[in-house]
């Protein structure tokens, strides 16, 4: 019998019949915006979709926080640090496509289920190993995790939320990400005042296993409403082709262009045509790529790949700024990045307000602009900048964050059939993925040559003035990061203070020592804090370019609500229902 039927029955014990099943085991069987009741325990099962969304975004963050404690346990190098951070990126990108149409069909809130145990796995034997390989294997699998958690949060956020709530669901989803992103490091540097960087892994185990039982309670099991045969072939060259590029953003510009990164391009090209062409031939692709051709539906997914591009990039040099710059411990780093989780919160709201009044393209450009205008306020950081020439930037950046990305997240989600949502939050997570991945290897690539470049020719210049010299190896250990310079500072200025010793007595041999140490350590931060100014000036013309793509791109006002109208009259007609039931298994009116 369906809900709707039953809804019109004035009958008392069909009512409370109804509310009883929707109490224990809600049975959904058609699109949920066309049902009367939404199920009720909804905004419960939010908060859980949220949480699970909170730990796999924190476990990125946090980890910026706590390098350098497990780079001095552990013995990193620096290639084995970069791979500990981005282990968890290219299996987290390259699956998500294929486990959210994998969700799709078989369980929505079994995917996350799943996901949920295999991430605090994974974050188990990452505090339990003790070498840089263990670490990055254990991250990987954090990374397989996060793949199915990711697309199926939003993929049951849109199955459990009629069509005139899903839009405040979402905002508050966007809100939950850019809170993780401050949040990740409060919480790390919180935990690295008393324990080991391991704590920043086990924190994840009660928090997934607060998730998993959330999901049990109160997520209603969802699925797709058919029973078609997956398209494998199309699933495998996306796991190709996403991956390959992602490997060679991190090989290339972090490593050099040598044969694996030139490979990885080649395989990411090749795989990229192959799965165009396949899905173009596919009576029922994974992804049908003809959506590209739609604007409205393309510019979104540009406009949340560039933001991130920004957002993850600026993330990536501020919090050493910070750290290394201004000398803030990593719990005071977590506090200083607050402000930019409170202006998402505000920005986020905003688009409550102002979408449907000015429309979707009105309320996206305008978050792109502010976000291009933070990244241009960052030009004028200097050696001399202290912490509040940060905070206008950070709360610009965190209001476009909101303004943008939840009106963009919601056109993706809604040009999807409800029986592909776990494949629409996938693309929204991927373009994400894509645009972070790119930020750190454009702007991080970008900030590393600007500051060895900086710092050469600092050293030159204080050489040709009389000042310190530098060894040609220090010099280039110095320039390898920012904190490596600091920690070749330290090391000049015991040396010079030992040279100094036998001719000058021990105490000015030290004041020697000190004053070296301390003019190696200015070069070093005045050679960072340039360097970040350039790369926010990279960062600013690359976000300002792409936001005058994303408004030539997405449609206006009145051609969005008609293309809207015209896609939901042609999904109420050709739309199979989703089932959200007790079994989950589907069926049909």
């Amino acid at each position: 019998m369906r809900v709707q039927d039953r809804a019109h029955s004035g009958h008392a014990v069909e009512s409370v019949g109804r509310d009883r099943v929707n109490r224990v085991a809600p049975a959904k069987t058609r699109p949920v915006q066309d049902t009367d009741r939404p199920y009720t325990k909804r905004w419960w099962a939010l908060g859980v979709l949220c949480l699970s969304l909170l730990i796999i975004v924190m476990a990125n963050t946090s980890l910026t926080v706590a390098a350098p404690d497990m780079t001095a346990d552990l013995g990193l190098s620096s290639s084995d640090l970069q791979w500990v951070i981005d282990a968890y990126t290219v299996p987290y990108a390259a699956l998500m496509l294929m486990l959210g149409a994998v969700g799709d069909k078989y369980s929505r809130r079994g995917a996350l289920l799943l996901g949920l145990l295999v991430f605090a796995g994974g974050s188990v034997a990452g505090a339990l190993v003790d070498s840089s390989g263990g670490v990055i294997a254990a991250r990987a699998v954090m990374g397989v995790g996060a793949a199915m958690i990711m697309p199926a949060t939003l993929s049951l956020l849109a199955a459990t939320f009629p069509r005139g709530e899903r839009a405040l669901a979402i905002t508050i989803w966007t809100a939950t990400a850019g809170l993780a992103i401050a949040v990740g490091p409060l919480v790390a540097g919180a935990l690295l005042e008393d324990h080991g960087w391991a704590s920043s892994f086990l924190i994840n185990v009660p928090v997934a296993a607060l998730g998993i039982i959330g999901a049990l309670l109160v997520v209603p099991p969802s699925k797709a409403g058919h029973s078609d045969r997956l398209d494998y072939v199309g699933g495998l060259l996306s796991v190709v082709w996403v991956g390959s590029l992602i490997y060679m953003l991190i090989q290339g510009p972090h490593f050099g262009w040598d044969a694996r990164a030139i490979g990885a391009a080649v395989a990411a090209g090749v795989g990229l045509v192959l799965f165009v062409v396949w899905e173009l031939r596919h009576p029922r692709p994974v992804l049908d790529v003809r959506r590209f051709a739609h604007r409205g539906f393309a510019g979104a997914n540009l406009a949340v790949a560039l933001f991130f591009l920004a957002v993850f990039g600026a993330f990536y040099y501020l919090t050493q700024h910070l750290q290394f710059v201004l000398g803030y411990s990593p719990l005071d780093t977590g506090i200083r990045m607050l402000p930019l989780a409170g202006a998402v919160f505000v920005g986020a709201a905003l688009t409550g307000f102002l979408t449907p009044r000015l429309g979707m393209k009105v309320t996206v450009t305008t978050g792109m602009v502010g976000g291009t205008v933070a990244l241009a306020l960052l030009t004028r950081v200097d050696a001399g900048s202290s912490y509040g020439d940060f905070l206008a930037p950070l709360i610009v950046l965190g209001l476009a964050i909101g303004l943008s990305l939840s009106p963009c997240t919601d056109a993706i989600m809604g040009a999807f059939p409800e029986d592909q949502l776990g494949v629409g939050g996938a693309v929204n997570d991927t373009s994400i993925e894509l645009g972070g991945s790119l930020g750190i290897a454009i702007l991080g690539s970008v900030l590393a040559s600007t500051y060895s470049s900086k710092l050469s020719d600092a050293a030159a210049s204080a050489a040709a003035h009389g000042g310190p010299k530098l060894p040609g190896n220090a010099l280039s250990t110095a320039q390898d990061s920012v904190g490596a310079g600091l920690a070749v500072a330290k090391e000049v200025g015991k040396q010079v203070a030992s040279g100094a010793a036998p001719k000058v007595g021990p105490e000015k041999a030290q004041a020697l020592g000190l004053q070296q140490a301390q003019a190696v350590a200015d070069a070093v931060r005045g050679a960072f804090s340039d360097a970040v100014a350039h790369t926010s000036l990279i960062g600013a013309v690359v976000l300002g370019v792409g936001t005058v793509l994303v408004a030539v791109l997405l449609p206006r006002r009145r051609r969005t609500q008609q293309a809207d109208a015209a896609r939901g009259a042609g999904q109420e007609a050709a739309r199979e229902p989703v089932t959200v039931g007790s079994g989950g298994a589907s069926s049909r009116d």
